[in-house]
């Protein structure tokens, strides 16, 4: 996958992102313009039942007091002797005693003529006795059927009521009278769960994207080193097989140039055995498959002597490699050969990635009982967002102009695995254009 592909993977993504968002704000919007809309239709239509309702209890009542004025051939004015307590409450006043019986069975009648289907309670007051009577709860069943519970639910008390204790009346309660408005629960928790959705959806994006990165930078990676390996195997196969041509000349007679002819071919011999032998060696590293022969040695000694060794086969043009070693001589307990292949490789780096003479200077202390070995060098430096990459395998810092480099991307994954090994660290320091400083923290007394 090329990288135009990724971005038009990422801009196509995010552009569909940004149009569901946009479609789920612009349809919570108008939901909520519908649903304010709907809850001022049903206030008003809450409002008009409601005065319906009213106007029906009075009517009603008004009916019931009427009926008990006839049969007790009392004259009383019905303007008025309906009054509304409270919402749920209405007191009509009476001249007389009345039956609980005899009142009930008015107020079911009168209920059914006006279509009131609501629970009620009703309640007595006689003032001469002083006495409240209570009527259980008359439910509503349906089809204008009243039927008498045979508790007082839901608990209702002459107290609940408020009644007073002034004259003769009668009161009617309806406890279940409970005013319904639309509300906006069920609204919100879907545009939640909605919400939740689109948020699962842009994290496996993001997650998604990062993957295709990660793969695409492998993918660079490992074609960078199938690239440099095939240049680096291809070289020595062809001067080998160009020397072996002049060999197999008939008129090649001369012994020094078949010595000078055979001495390459052994050369490049060498440096294409060595070459496949540190592809695999390396290929087979693990974490978990390094085995380590430790032994006790003075680390002084052994980069004394891989000091000479550089110098002698790899630094040029005066370059030079410095020792500063800050403390006494001591002993470690470690690999010496990986530990020498370890300050090699970077040493190695440090001459190939200057573009001025090396100078490379190699510093041992120690401090909280722990080796600390820095290597620090003048070359071309390593920009920081590359710093993270180069202990991974096959990875190489980009050179930019500089093609000279030659090498698989192994070293510092090698170096990185033998000093974990070793129960380490190692970190980097680098200023770009200035240099790099390698820092390695090895225990002085490692476990076996």
């Amino acid at each position: 996958m090329g990288r135009k592909t990724i971005y038009a993977v990422v801009v196509l993504g995010l552009l569909s992102l940004t149009s569901i968002l946009i479609l789920q704000l612009v349809w919570v919007k108008k939901t909520l313009q519908i649903q304010e809309n709907d809850i001022v239709i049903q206030n008003k239509e809450d409002s008009l039942n409601a005065r319906e309702f009213n106007y029906n209890v009075v009517r009603s009542l008004q009916s019931v007091a009427k009926t008990i004025q006839v049969n007790s051939q009392d004259s009383i004015e019905l303007y008025g002797v309906v009054k509304k307590q409270s919402e749920k409450q209405y007191i009509v006043d009476i001249t007389e005693e009345l039956q609980p019986y005899y009142l009930e069975t008015l107020l079911k009648k009168a209920f059914y003529d006006k279509n009131i289907d609501q629970d009620f309670v009703y309640g007595i007051y006689d003032c001469f006795t002083d006495t409240i009577y209570l009527s259980k709860l008359i439910e509503f069943k349906g089809d204008s059927i009243y039927e008498t519970t045979k508790s007082n639910s839901p608990n209702i008390t002459a107290k609940d009521l408020n009644l007073k204790k002034d004259g003769h009346y009668f009161t009617v309660y309806f406890p279940n009278l409970n005013k319904e408005n639309i509300e906006p629960t069920q609204l919100f928790s879907s545009w939640i769960y909605i919400t939740a959705i689109v948020i699962f959806v842009v994290v496996f994006f993001a997650y998604s994207i990062v993957i295709i990165i990660r793969q695409k930078k492998l993918s660079e990676v490992k074609t960078d080193f199938i690239n440099n390996m095939t240049h680096e195997l291809k070289t020595p196969i062809s001067t080998i097989s160009l020397s072996s041509e002049m060999l197999m000349r008939d008129e090649c007679t001369d012994l020094d140039k078949i010595r000078r002819y055979a001495g390459i071919i052994y050369k490049e011999n060498k440096r294409l055995e060595n070459q496949v032998e540190r592809v695999l060696n390396v290929a087979k590293l693990d974490r978990d498959q390094v085995i380590l022969k430790k032994e006790e040695f003075n680390i002084h000694e052994l980069l004394l002597e891989v000091k000479e060794n550089f110098e002698f086969n790899h630094l040029a043009n005066d370059g030079q490699v410095y020792l500063d070693f800050r403390g006494d001589e001591f002993s470690i307990q470690a690999d010496p050969v990986h530990l020498t292949n370890v300050v090699y490789n970077l040493l190695d780096n440090a001459a190939k990635y200057c573009e001025h003479t090396p100078q490379i200077i190699i510093t041992t202390k120690i401090e909280r009982n722990k080796l600390l070995l820095s290597i620090e060098d003048n070359g071309i430096g390593i920009k920081r967002e590359n710093i993270k990459m180069i202990f991974d395998k096959f990875y190489r810092v980009p050179t930019g102009n500089l093609h000279n480099v030659k090498g698989f991307g192994l070293g510092l994954y090698y170096v990185k695995l033998i000093i974990d090994a070793h129960r380490g660290k190692i970190e980097v320091k680098s200023t770009f254009g200035k240099g790099t400083t390698f820092l390695i923290s090895l225990p002085l007394v490692t476990s076996s």
